[in-house]
């Protein structure tokens, strides 16, 4: 335990490697890089966490590998959240252009979960005030999962700093 009564997850012995490529705009070829990553490197404990986009991924990645995940506001129904967006776009984070091509949609139907199979293995938070996805469709889309519902905030969940020592106990568990 460190002074702050954050329990230390990672170490020498156990060690947790830091992955978070850029992803591309074909969710097929991304969810190929990272599986592919996954492969080769064989972790004997693999969390994933993931926001928005990266939740819905998340969902997949966690199903295919049995594995922990954290969700943050995930859009649980991408395809249809991002059908209305196909053509040229910005970045969400910068003013980077890009075509989001409407064969995107069919990969992310691809990807679809249609639930999560072991509830224990997901820790959802989702920010009521999320201007972009729903929050009681995030909160219906894991039942029986550890669930931390934010009064206020936003789709970035901008004070998430606050929230991760519950993160990490969720992680260490």
């Amino acid at each position: 335990m460190t002074g702050q009564g954050i329990e230390v997850i990672s170490s020498p012995e156990h060690p947790y490697e830091w992955y978070c490529p850029q992803l591309l705009a074909s969710p097929r070829l991304s969810m190929e890089m990272v599986t592919q990553h996954i492969d080769d490197n064989s972790a004997d404990r693999l969390v994933i966490i993931g926001s928005s986009l990266g939740g819905f991924y998340a969902n997949y990645l966690a199903e295919k590998y049995q594995a922990k995940a954290v969700v943050l506001n995930p859009a649980v129904y991408a395809p249809r959240e991002l059908a209305p967006h196909v053509g040229m776009m910005t970045a969400y984070d910068s003013d980077e252009p890009f075509d989001f091509r409407s064969e995107y949609i069919d990969e992310l139907k691809a990807l679809q979960i249609a639930q999560i199979t072991r509830p224990d293995r997901y820790f959802l938070i989702a920010a009521k005030g999320d201007e972009l996805l729903d929050w009681q469709e995030m909160v219906n889309f894991y039942p029986g999962a550890s669930q931390l519902v934010i009064e206020g905030s936003d789709h970035g969940i901008s004070e998430y700093a606050e929230y991760l020592p519950k993160v990490i106990r969720f992680i260490a568990a």
